[in-house]
């Protein structure tokens, strides 16, 4: 398992990225701030986020424990596993048309629908957001998704 503090970095670069394309921080409580925060996003934020880098066929390199717990996946087998069994044989197309309308706006909002756990059980997905991940150099490092496991528990925070 990578130290904290790749994770760190993993978190402050999607920060930084949906900064970019929405001029808004990721959702945390107010009261925190820095390291603190990031490690909330990490380990103690109800939504999930998760990133794919920018192979041929992408692979996530970056989930946070509610994306672990959603697609109850350890994240030694998660991470590293191509992002498109995420979703369903049947749903892969609909996933491949949301990538590509990030790829051409940078962003894409109000996404659900269907993904699919380490079982092979379905599970619905609510408000997803999908972002370009640009690093501080400008550099395209891949995409990254937050997206919230029921509806009872969106933009809820606090």
């Amino acid at each position: 398992m990578p130290p904290i503090n790749e994770y760190i970095t993993y978190v402050q670069l999607l920060d930084d990225a949906y900064r970019h394309w929405t001029g808004e921080s990721l959702p945390a409580p107010q009261a925190l701030t820095g390291l603190a925060r990031l490690h909330w996003l990490h380990a103690q934020a109800p939504y999930s986020l998760l990133a794919h880098g920018t192979e041929d066929d992408p692979c996530f390199f970056y989930a946070n424990e509610q994306a672990l717990a959603c697609f109850n996946y350890p994240r030694s087998e998660f991470l590293g596993m191509p992002s498109r069994f995420s979703a369903s044989p049947l749903d892969r197309a609909m996933r491949q048309s949301l990538l590509e309308q990030v790829t051409a706006n940078g962003i894409a909002h109000g996404y659900s629908g269907y993904r699919v756990d380490r079982g092979g059980h379905a599970f619905m997905i609510h408000e997803g957001k999908v972002w370009t991940l640009i690093d501080r150099h400008g550099e395209h490092r891949g995409q990254a998704a937050l997206f919230w496991p029921d509806e009872e528990s969106i933009g809820r925070v606090d």
